[in-house]
């Protein structure tokens, strides 16, 4: 079972502490949010765990940090400036603004379930039929493309259209390891293949943000770029496909709840050879299947546009350098073939945000009690759950068994995320650490002050088991996957 829609996780996120709305006691800020204490845990956790995945159970494989405000002229040359844009659409009657497609996909399939057809053609501009979802008219500017990046300005400047103090918030993490390629390569002597992976903060100035945390302006993106010799790539590019979708598999993910999905010519990048997204089923609550799934994670195969986009010496065909700006040449040269070239690149780029996101839905379970209550199961993976384990005293009034209780906890904690709790009765703790994904509970009680053994409750099963308290740790280790 998984959550039938987002609505139901945005109300367990807010209710347990995962995502609270952005600045709430001023109103909020539109699809910005915040994470709260076991939100920032499962946001870590996820990054732990496709760093460990990504860099450290690899041997071709660099990690970096780059900055989140680069040189104005990365961007010129990397293409955003001038293509890194949404089509926008005005309603002229109400003010709205909306993303030209997005609206269109919207407004077509409010057409089809009206008239009950499978396919609408139209001879003339299609906008001349779609609705305001703001105000029902029908009355839209052209559209016109809108830039995505956030615009700021560097430096105490008397004139904050300066051409010479514009600058941007990264829209993507990428282009930053582009440009240290060469950094990295000879540094850490690295011989092609191998990929340099990166996690951090990215902005975009998104036209029509939404649906909780699966779209926003500000966001955490997960990407490697692995660079391979022309020729290789897209062997390369068929291998990270296939990886990366067991990599969701192995987070608990179902298979049921994802898919491949193969860009067509006309939706790629321009740089782009071939682009193949791995989907989640975001939306199982609409009638159309189709409209159910979007993107998770992209793996794209960029071809050598970055690295030749970056460097000095490519011409044009009138021999005229493209990159007049670049003090440096990102070519490799190949020692066994004595060969030079630019490589190839393949780029999986995953979104910490719909990664959180798509592992809250999948974990979403309800079972009914003996008593007919029904309750919330979120089955985590072991690796992803904020806290793994919570040690419950039986009586809060024992001194003796909050002080077993206490240093339990304690014991447990350097080895995993551990938690003491003693507000609430034994079936209402047992019922909040299920709500919050915690794979085992451990309750102290009288008994435990005679034999030293302890009641060990799983998660998913609610079946119990008698532990030795010196046994503890490692039974928990070996149960949660946990590695010293």
């Amino acid at each position: 079972m998984a959550a039938p829609n987002i609505e139901i996780i945005v109300s367990l996120s807010k209710r347990r502490g995962f995502v609270f709305p952005s600045s709430e006691i001023y109103g909020g800020l539109g699809s910005a949010w915040d994470y709260g204490p076991l939100g920032v845990e499962l946001c870590n956790n996820v990054k732990q765990a496709w760093w460990r995945w990504m860099v450290h159970e690899r041997d071709d494989m660099e990690g970096i940090d780059s900055s989140i405000i680069l040189n104005r002229t990365v961007w010129k040359y990397s293409g955003h400036e001038d293509t890194f844009s949404d089509p926008l659409v005005d309603c002229k009657e109400c003010k709205s603004r909306f993303r030209a497609d997005k609206l269109l996909e919207e407004g077509v399939a409010r057409l089809q379930e009206k008239y009950q057809v499978g396919h609408i053609s139209f001879a003339d501009s299609p906008f001349q039929y779609i609705e305001c979802p703001n105000c029902g008219k029908i009355n839209w500017t052209e559209p016109r493309p809108f830039n995505l990046m956030f615009r700021t300005t560097i430096g105490a400047v008397a004139d904050e259209d300066d051409p010479n103090a514009l600058a941007y918030l990264r829209p993507e993490t990428a282009q930053g390891i582009f440009i240290n390629f060469l950094n990295v390569q000879t540094t850490m002597r690295r011989k092609i293949p191998f990929g340099i992976a990166q996690i951090g903060k990215s902005f975009r100035n998104e036209v029509t943000p939404g649906n909780f945390i699966f779209r926003t302006r500000e966001f955490e993106q997960m990407e490697m770029e692995y660079f391979v010799r022309p020729g290789e790539d897209e062997r390369a590019h068929q291998e990270w496909i296939d990886y990366c979708f067991d990599w969701f598999k192995r987070l608990g993910i179902s298979p049921d709840n994802l898919r491949f999905y193969e860009q067509p010519a006309e939706e790629l990048a321009h740089y782009a050879k071939r682009t193949v997204d791995i989907h989640y089923r975001f939306f199982p609550e609409r009638e159309d299947e189709e409209r159910q799934w979007d993107e998770l994670m992209g793996i794209a195969n960029r071809t050598d546009f970055d690295l030749k986009a970056h460097s000095k010496k490519p011409e044009d065909g009138e021999g005229k350098r493209l990159n007049p700006d670049s003090t440096e040449d990102l070519s490799y040269f190949d020692e066994a073939t004595k060969e030079r070239y630019y490589p190839y690149v393949i780029e999986p780029a995953a979104g910490v945000n719909r990664t959180v996101l798509a592992v809250l839905m999948d974990a979403y379970t309800e079972k009914t009690t003996d008593k007919g209550e029904k309750r919330v199961i979120l089955k985590l993976h072991p690796e992803l759950a904020p806290i793994k384990v919570a040690v419950l005293p039986l009586a809060k009034n024992k001194p003796e068994i909050v002080s077993l209780a206490r240093r339990i906890k304690n014991d447990l904690q350097p080895a995993m995320r551990a938690v003491y709790d003693d507000t609430g009765g034994i079936g209402k703790l047992y019922a909040r650490q299920d709500e919050i994904g915690t794979p085992a509970c451990v309750t102290v009680d009288h008994q435990s002050l005679e034999d030293e053994a302890v009641t060990v409750r799983d998660r998913d099963t609610w079946e119990q088991e008698r532990v030795k308290v010196a046994e503890l740790p490692e039974h928990l280790r070996k149960r949660l996957g946990i590695k010293c």
